[in-house]
C-alpha cells in the first residue's frame, strides 16, 4: 500500500471512530432529533426514526407570533383585476419582468390573501430585502409567522414543506436579533425553537447550520460543541457550504469533545471552497487558503484525494 493510500485509509478509519464516539449518546439523543414544542403553538411530534403523519394542530392554540397588523389582518382583497391566485401570479411575473414593482407586489398580495403559500413567502422575502418596496422587517416577520403558524405540519421534502421550513429559519433569525422599534424582541430561546424545528422535523440544512451555531456559541441553549459538530455535519453532508467550512475548521482544531482530524478537516474545507458563493462567502475562501497554507504536503494530498473520492460517490448516485 502506498503512503498516500495508507493516509487515506487511516482518515476513513478515524472518521468511523469519530462517528462511533458521537453515537455514544444515541440512547439519550438521536439525530435528527424530534422537534421541541414551540411556546404558543401546537406542533406535530413525529417519531425519531420515521416521518409519520403529524397530529393535526389543536384548536384554540396561540400563534407563533402576534400579527395584529400583518398578513393575518389582510382579509379584504386588494382591488385588482384578478380572477384567481393563479391569475395574480401570472400578473406578478409579467409586472416583475416589466419593472412594475408596485403592480407585482399588488398581485402577490392578492395571491397571498387567497392563501397561496408561495406568494406569502415571496412577499416575506420582498419586504425583508426591500426588493422594489421599502424594507419592512416587521411585515416580513409577520408573513413568515403566518406561514409557520398555519403550515407547521406540512410534509417534509415537498415543495410546500421547503417553503415552510425556510419560513421557520427566517423566524429564527428575527428572534435571534429582534426587530428594532417593534414588539419582536431578541429572544434566543425562541430562535432555538425555530431553528430546531426546521432542522429536526424538516431536515433543513440552513436550520441545521444555524442550530449548530447556537450550540457552538451557547446561544439560547447550553454550549455543546459535540452537538454543534453533529448538526454541522448533517448540514455539511447536504452540500451546505458554510456548514462544510465550519465543520472542517472544527476538525482541524479539535478539542471540546470533537476529535481532531486535519485530513478530514481539509477535505471539508476544500468541498466548502468549491461550493462557496465568493461574492457573499469570502470568509470560506479565506479559511480554505489559510488551512491549506499551514497544512503539510501529505495531509494536503490525502485531503484532495478524499475530495475526488467524494466527487466519485456523487457521480454514482
Amino acid at each position: 500500500m502506498r503512503i498516500s493510500e495508507a493516509i487515506i485509509a487511516g482518515a476513513l478509519l478515524a472518521l468511523g471512530c469519530q462517528q462511533a464516539a458521537w453515537a455514544q449518546n444515541a440512547a439519550v439523543e438521536r439525530v435528527p432529533l424530534p422537534p421541541l414544542p414551540i411556546p404558543g403553538a401546537a406542533l406535530p411530534e413525529p417519531e425519531v426514526e420515521s416521518r409519520a403523519a403529524p397530529a393535526p394542530l389543536a384548536p384554540g392554540r396561540g400563534a407563533i407570533a402576534p400579527a395584529p397588523s400583518g398578513p393575518a389582518a389582510h382579509t379584504a382583497l386588494p382591488i385588482a383585476p384578478f380572477s384567481s391566485a393563479r391569475d395574480a401570479l401570472k400578473a406578478w411575473m409579467r409586472d416583475s419582468t416589466a419593472g412594475d414593482q408596485a403592480g407585482a407586489v399588488r398581485a402577490l398580495e392578492y395571491a397571498a390573501a387567497q392563501g397561496h403559500l408561495a406568494a406569502q413567502f415571496k412577499l416575506g422575502r420582498v419586504y425583508a430585502s426591500g426588493d422594489g418596496v421599502p424594507t419592512n422587517d416587521l411585515k416580513a416577520f409577520e408573513y413568515f409567522s403566518k406561514i409557520a403558524d398555519e403550515n407547521a405540519d406540512e410534509i417534509p421534502g415537498t415543495s410546500d414543506g421547503r417553503i415552510v421550513s425556510a419560513a421557520f429559519v427566517a423566524l429564527g433569525g428575527y428572534f435571534l436579533d429582534g426587530i428594532k422599534g417593534t414588539y419582536v424582541k431578541p429572544n434566543p430561546d425562541r430562535a432555538f425553537d425555530m431553528f430546531h424545528y426546521a432542522a429536526s422535523y424538516f431536515g433543513d440544512p440552513d436550520g441545521q447550520y444555524n442550530l449548530a451555531r447556537l450550540y457552538l456559541n451557547g446561544t439560547g441553549v447550553s454550549r455543546d460543541p459535540r452537538q454543534a459538530a453533529r448538526w454541522m455535519k448533517l448540514a455539511a453532508e447536504k452540500g451546505h457550504a458554510p456548514a462544510r467550512a465550519v465543520f472542517g475548521d472544527m476538525l482541524l482544531r479539535g478539542g471540546d469533545g470533537v476529535p481532531r482530524h486535519p485530513i478530514m478537516g481539509l477535505m471539508w474545507l476544500a468541498l466548502a471552497r468549491e461550493g462557496a458563493d465568493t461574492a457573499r462567502e469570502g470568509w470560506i475562501v479565506e479559511r480554505y487558503d489559510a488551512a491549506f497554507a499551514n497544512a503539510n504536503a501529505s495531509d494536503r494530498t490525502a485531503a484532495l484525494a478524499l475530495v475526488e473520492r467524494q466527487h466519485g460517490r456523487t457521480e454514482r448516485r
